[in-house]
């Protein structure tokens, strides 16, 4: 269940994950979000961070699990993908990225708040519209743009000097506030009256308003790929930086009602909700305590602000290198490592969120729903992952207990939250849907071309996913019946995968015997025994019908088979050609066609050829069929793809296509994989041509759709009809519209 990461690639030690952490919780949460807090509860705000430190501990021991478990960067978009599939995964990931990059604009716009409040402060003159919204929105956006400049020229999150800083800065704070709470005597416990001001509903309200100022620990996540000896550091990093957390926020908080609000909580909440933090520490330290909140507003929210951008431009790296982002989000800086693309389009998304949000508040509450939604769902792949397969990381004490009660407590904090401000809800909701609509349109087909390849050659995710893919396997013929149990049992995924084999039996004619036990055994025999060599799970079934094409259709329901392998001769019979489209049209799962010579044995393929130029509809298949074959016979595999244009086709143009398509059968093609671009006036013809100067030992077709029915086409009925070489015909089930397909809930 572990991945293997170069050692090269990870730099980050106990201290500088821990810093990740810490640069991203301490201080710039409380600091803008405190006055927030104090506003929905009244001095309960203690409790409200409290109980989200819980719930944010038990979070962290979940990520601490599924992180050992897959030591590689993307953080929850990581998980998703491994133990949901890349459909779930995108979803999670575009969320994830987005409450990164909320979190992002929300510091930026508390450091802009403080370091306008801080010249206004020091400044007589002034002039007003410096604290401004306006104001504040742009020295925001100016912020952004200048940490992605740094972080770009210097690998890592930054700051690490920045994190020691303030955490000296907050416990001066702390440590001065006990004084004078010391020295009041009495000390002023009455200030914490009425303690829960607006009862269990307003506790409720502040951690929803507040959860944010403990994200930052599934940062180290996000960059679990950089981390040193990620079993170890990588649990302990998460806990440490919680920790320090809370030894600043619980005790602060409890100071800042009893000696930081002399004249009460009300007189304090009158102002700026934003410095209420440096105006409760200018009471009991005078200006050295406000300028001291000050700096450290300054340094928490910046350090916050590098430290996610640098996780959400990673996790975008992440998805672009699995096809579910634009591929150029992938692209690192020789240098540093960094994924610049990334960076500057997660930074220009930032620069547009205080545009829209306009307040603190609105972004802590949004970009806090957002995280409570995937911190939700990571409690859920950490039950997932545990119960199908073992892994030697970090585990879960009390498991699933813990990391159901967090799950539980997430989801419900979430759907408190969206209801008591809609607009964090609208917010969500708004990137949701322009989530959708991406990948339908944009990235599904591409993505899901990728993640059939990945699952192929490594069948150990399909059981992370809880897959047993099957492939139905109708024999009648036993000419045809071994080579396609062969077939069946060579693009298996190992251990994971299964054969149906079936035999369909027509019902006796009055005065006619039923076929023995020993006749279908002629057939089934040699098939089960081809399976059982190649170390795959096989089943035999015999069923008695009238019609076998409806009954074949009926089994593939009724087993949830991804597949069903047929045999054929050739397709100059038109009847039987129109039986196999129609049951091809029929199903809900892929159709796979073999035409096979005599003696053909898939164990002897060496040279495959594929023609390429349609619309890309049978991709998915066509990926997992050539992986499967790659990982099982090996490098002696070689796949060559063949694209047919007109014979005055310019060499520019040649070398074009060729770059183009070499990009996109990426996705699917195995390696070392070649491409040929063949001048020729008939597809046909170059094909057959090719075929024969190659010696390739299988061809590999589309059906093509009509109307959105399966049909085997001119072209490939010419193939067929007229090559000796074996022939597979493939076709991808549902519509050919490659968006509309990706919404299926059947298993592909």
């Amino acid at each position: 269940m572990t991945t293997n990461v170069s050692k090269a690639t990870r730099k980050l030690g106990l201290f500088e994950a821990t810093g990740v952490g810490v640069g991203a919780i301490v201080g710039g949460g409380i600091l803008a979000l405190a006055g927030t807090a104090f506003s929905a509860t009244g001095p309960a705000a203690v409790v409200a961070f409290a109980l989200n430190g819980v719930i944010a501990i038990l979070t962290a021991l979940s990520f601490a699990e599924l992180s050992t478990a897959f030591p590689r960067s993307g953080g929850t978009y990581l998980f998703a993908k491994r133990v949901l599939g890349v459909r779930s995964a995108f979803n999670v990931g575009w969320v994830m990225w987005f409450a990164s990059i909320v979190a992002a604009a929300l510091y930026a716009m508390g450091l802009a708040a403080f370091g306008l409040g801080a010249v206004a402060a020091a400044w007589d003159g002034a002039p007003a519209f410096l604290t401004q919204d306006v104001s504040v929105i742009v020295a925001a956006q100016v912020s952004t743009v200048l940490c992605a400049v740094l972080l770009s020229r210097r690998p890592g999150s930054g700051g690490t000097w920045i994190n020691v800083l303030k955490v000296l800065v907050f416990a001066v704070l702390i440590v001065g506030g006990l004084v004078v709470w010391l020295k009041d005597q009495p000390p002023a416990v009455e200030r914490l009256t009425p303690f829960f001001s607006k009862g269990v509903g307003g506790v409720a309200a502040a951690m929803g308003y507040t959860f944010i100022a403990l994200q930052g620990f599934d940062l180290i996540a996000a960059v679990a790929g950089e981390v040193e000896e990620p079993r170890r550091v990588i649990p302990r990093s998460m806990l440490i930086s919680l920790g320090i957390a809370l030894a600043v926020y619980l005790p602060l908080l409890l100071l800042i009602p009893v000696v930081g609000a002399p004249d009460g909580l009300e007189a304090l909440l009158t102002g700026d909700t934003n410095t209420v933090v440096a105006e409760a520490a200018g009471n009991y330290l005078g200006s050295f305590g406000f300028w001291l909140v000050m700096v450290a507003g300054i340094l928490a929210m910046l350090s916050a602000l590098l430290a996610n951008l640098y996780a959400a431009s990673r996790i975008a790296q992440a998805m672009a290198q699995d096809r579910t982002l634009p591929t150029a989000l992938s692209r690192a800086a020789p240098r540093t490592g960094t994924p610049t693309t990334a960076l500057w389009v997660t930074a220009g998304i930032a620069c547009l969120v205080p545009v829209v949000v306009g307040d603190v508040g609105g972004a802590g509450a949004a970009s806090s729903l957002i995280f409570l939604v995937t911190f939700g769902m990571a409690h859920w792949i950490c039950i997932l992952a545990r119960s199908r397969r073992d892994h030697d990381g970090f585990k879960v004490p009390l498991w699933p207990v813990l990391p159901a009660v967090g799950g539980l407590a997430c989801a419900g904090l979430a759907v408190f939250q969206a209801l008591s401000v809609p607009k964090a809800g609208a917010i969500a909701g708004a990137w949701l849907a322009l989530g959708v609509g991406a990948w339908l349109w944009l990235f599904a087909h591409r993505a899901q071309v990728a993640d059939a390849a990945l699952t192929a050659m490594d069948p150990g995710l399909l059981q992370l996913r809880g897959r047993s893919p099957l492939v139905l396997v109708p024999v009648a013929n036993p000419a045809n019946a071994l080579p396609l149990a062969r077939l069946a049992a060579l693009f298996s995924p190992e251990k994971v995968g299964r054969v149906l084999l079936l035999t369909v039996v027509r019902p006796p004619s009055p005065g006619q015997e039923a076929e023995t036990p020993e006749e279908l055994g002629t057939v089934l025999g040699p098939s089960l025994g081809a399976c059982l060599t190649a170390g795959v799970r096989v089943e035999a079934l015999a069923t008695v019908s009238d019609d076998p094409w409806t009954e074949i259709g009926r089994v593939a329901a009724a087993h949830r088979c991804e597949s069903v392998l047929l045999g054929m001769t050739d397709l100059q019979d038109t009847h039987r050609r129109r039986k196999i489209e129609d049951l091809a049209h029929s199903l809900y799962c892929a159709t796979i066609i073999l035409r096979a010579p005599d003696g053909w044995n898939p164990q002897s393929v060496r040279k495959i050829l594929v023609p390429i130029g349609g619309r890309g509809t049978n991709n998915t298949l066509r990926a997992r069929l050539l992986a499967g074959l790659y990982s099982r016979l090996g490098e002696r595999v070689q796949v060559n793809y063949l694209l047919v244009r007109p014979p005055k086709t310019l060499d520019a143009e040649v070398a074009s296509i060729e770059q183009t398509w070499a990009g996109l059968i990426a996705d699917e093609a195995p390696p070392g994989a070649q491409i040929e671009v063949r001048r020729a006036p008939a597809v046909g013809a170059a094909i057959l041509e090719a075929t024969r100067e190659a010696s390739v030992d299988l061809v590999i077709l589309g059906l093509n759709e009509v109307h959105h029915r399966p049909v085997f086409g001119n072209l490939v009925t010419r193939v067929v009809n007229e090559t000796d070489t074996a022939v597979l015909v493939v076709g991808q089930a549902g519509s050919s519209t490659p968006a509309l397909r990706s919404m299926s809930l059947l298993p592909r």
